[in-house]
Order: structure tokens, then C-alpha cells, then sequence
């Protein structure tokens, strides 16, 4: 049998056989696989077998199934966003790369707490109260759906009128307000990706086995003081990240004169 000399469940040999065809190229993406018979003749095994190895790997993210029409290798398209990571200043206002996305309903104000991962992060405690801020923005261009969070500790909030009324208010907009009060504002960013949670894949419309890319922004003060933290995620099949880098900037992300 072809490919079939691994130890384990005959299924999982069969699926390991065929994706070592597709990564040779024997099968290429957007190509159809085999048959089910022709899969059963060429490694010797069962219609489950062939049908649970099929299943493994649509599972893993390597193949589509097109009811009627078969099944067939994941095509690897290149991602249709560019989303731009950066931060400008002029006369005073902020814009940043995402002004032109919709929002495709209004912003969910909650009260949170800051978490094991969240409070280092803003330089808080586990526990601290905080203003959760969730928006689903969408690019007109292509389409792609967009999670956004900003996380506002009260104690930010409470120090400028404008954010405890209103606690919604769009990042750029924050940005400036901080900058009015004599923050000399600087930014850090980190970028992850991982698999969705349920509540994210049906939110963001993702394939099965779609992974995600995260990115996790600290807006900082005066002595370096974490004022603001916002998360951004989307498809890892559909957006890609664009950043500038300066040579004299060892911090990272910081506001791009213009």
C-alpha cells in the first residue's frame, strides 16, 4: 500500500499518506482528490478508512468538501487585507490604518476585570476594574469581519471627563484626548495567531480549522505609564499585517509624524 508504513489507526496512515501527497504536489491546492474508490484501490484499505481519513484532513484545514462535487485540496490564496499598523498624528488628530472599516453594529460597553494576561499588560493587578469595549468592523473592500476591543481602566477613565461619560469613544479619539492632557503617547504591539474560540469562528464567518491572527496594542504615557490596550482579530486566511519600522525606534510602534 502507498504510503501506508507509519504505525497507529489505519485511518490516520491513510491521511498522513495523502498529505504527504499534497505537500509533494501530487495533489495541488485547489486540485480534486481522488475518488473514494480510486483512494481504496491505491492504499488497499475500506470505504471508512478512506472516508475517516478524508474527514482528518478536511478537519485539519487541507480540504474542502463540495457537496455533489467531491473533495479537493485547500487552495492558499493570498490574504485579500492588508491592515496597516500604524498610528499618525497631524494638527493635533490621530488616525490609524483602519478608517475607512464599517461598523457592522454599535459598540457592546461592558465592565470587566482585568485578567492574569490583561493587567501586567496595562500594568494593573488581576481584578482591576475596567471599561470592555467590543466593536465587529468590517472592511468595505473585500468584506473581512473585524473583532476590536479596547480595554479602558476606570482609573484612566475617571482622569478625563469625555472617556467616563463616554467610554465607547473610538481609539483615534482617545489617543488625542490623552495627548491634550500631556501624554507624550508611544505604542507596543504583539502579534499572535491561534485557533478561534466557537463564539469567534461564527462571529468572524471563518472556514473550519481557520486559524486567527491577534494583536495585542498598549497605548503608553508619560513614564511609560500603560493607559489603553486594544486586541484586533481576524482571519489569518483573509488579512495580513503591514507595519513601519523605523531604525532609530527601540521601542517599536510608535505615533508616525506626517
Amino acid at each position: 500500500m502507498p504510503g501506508i508504513e507509519r504505525p497507529g489507526p489505519l485511518y490516520k496512515q491513510v491521511a498522513a499518506a495523502i498529505r504527504d501527497a499534497i505537500t509533494s504536489g501530487e495533489f495541488p491546492p485547489g486540485s480534486p482528490l481522488p475518488s473514494e474508490a480510486q483512494l481504496i484501490e491505491r492504499y488497499q484499505v475500506s470505504r471508512p478508512t478512506v472516508r475517516n481519513a478524508v474527514a482528518a484532513l478536511r478537519a485539519e484545514g487541507l480540504i474542502d468538501v463540495i457537496h455533489g462535487k467531491g473533495s479537493f485540496v485547500r487552495r492558499l490564496p493570498a490574504p485579500t487585507l492588508t491592515i496597516e499598523r500604524t498610528v499618525t498624528r497631524k494638527a493635533g488628530a490621530y488616525t490609524t490604518g483602519q478608517t475607512d472599516w464599517q461598523e457592522t453594529e454599535a459598540p457592546s460597553v461592558t465592565r470587566a476585570t482585568t485578567t492574569e494576561t490583561t493587567g501586567p499588560a496595562l500594568g494593573l493587578d488581576e481584578g482591576e476594574d475596567l471599561f470592555s469595549v467590543d466593536r465587529l468592523l468590517t472592511d468595505p473592500a473585500t468584506g473581512t469581519r473585524i473583532l476590536h476591543r479596547v480595554l479602558l481602566p476606570l482609573a484612566v477613565a475617571a482622569d478625563h471627563d469625555e472617556l467616563a461619560e463616554n467610554p465607547a469613544t473610538a481609539p483615534e479619539e482617545i489617543y488625542a484626548l490623552l495627548a491634550a492632557a500631556g501624554h507624550k503617547l508611544t505604542w507596543t504591539e504583539t502579534v499572535r495567531a491561534r485557533m478561534p474560540l466557537p463564539d469567534e469562528r461564527t462571529t468572524l464567518e471563518l472556514p473550519d480549522a481557520t486559524p486567527i491572527i491577534e494583536t495585542t496594542r498598549v497605548t503608553h504615557g508619560n513614564d511609560d505609564t500603560p493607559l489603553l490596550l486594544e486586541e484586533l482579530r481576524a482571519a489569518a486566511d483573509r488579512a495580513q499585517l503591514a507595519y513601519r519600522i523605523k531604525a532609530d525606534n527601540p521601542r517599536g510602534l510608535r505615533a508616525v509624524r506626517s
